[in-house]
């Protein structure tokens, strides 16, 4: 038979009340302030519609705040600095690959710094918090990537802008042209392919290529 009404309120409460819950699994705050605000908004209007108007008010109050805290963060102007550190030299660089361990291997499961030569590692600073590393070889002219992982949190692609496009002068002055990095995992494709990657075969060998 064809919906009533009723139907397509319950869909519609049920809607905002998956968006909501969705969005406290988020780990990126900008993404779950989106999520939760067109949850909110769906709920706030499922409320208006059953006349339920405490439910209404409560959620079109917190539209307003996921509003106030997006305009807040669009407003907001991170700093961003590189920091390079000496592998020898340096206990927290051991510690922060440790602490990140798990989320290190999702992506890089062949990663062990031990068994690299002389790496570069490099630091990325947002507003002076280390949210980056990124570890590098030289390949010929060119620099294979390593290690390159943001902490959850930060994952915004603006560290990648700034590491690969705002800063990459800085590897070009060293005599390099392009960054290489080889991967078979999708989600890790996806974010290279995102920030200007594109497949490559260099002596016979596919890699995944970005000129500097």
């Amino acid at each position: 038979g064809e919906f009533k009404i009723m139907d397509y309120l319950q869909i519609i409460g049920y809607t905002g009340s998956i968006l909501i819950a969705l969005s406290l699994m988020m780990n990126n705050i900008v993404r779950l302030r989106w999520i939760n605000l067109f949850g909110a908004g769906t709920f706030a209007t499922y409320g208006l519609l059953i006349q339920a108007y405490p439910v209404f008010v409560l959620n079109g109050f917190i539209v307003l705040v996921d509003l106030f805290y997006l305009i807040k963060i669009s407003r907001k102007k991170d700093e961003f600095e590189l920091l390079q550190i000496d592998v020898h030299q340096s206990p927290f660089l051991k510690m922060f690959i440790q602490y990140h361990k798990q989320g290190i291997l999702k992506y890089f499961p062949d990663f062990e710094l031990s068994k690299l030569n002389n790496p570069r590692c490099i630091f990325i600073l947002r507003n002076l918090m280390p949210v980056g590393l990124f570890i590098c070889l030289p390949h010929k002219s060119n620099l294979e990537i390593k290690l390159d992982f943001v902490v959850k949190e930060y994952r915004d692609l603006k560290n990648a802008h700034y590491l690969f496009h705002s800063r990459s002068e800085i590897f070009k002055e060293q005599g390099f042209s392009s960054f290489i990095i080889k991967t078979d995992i999708d989600a890790h494709i996806n974010y290279l392919k995102k920030i200007g990657f594109y497949l490559k075969e260099i002596d016979g060998v596919d890699w995944y290529c970005k000129e500097i």
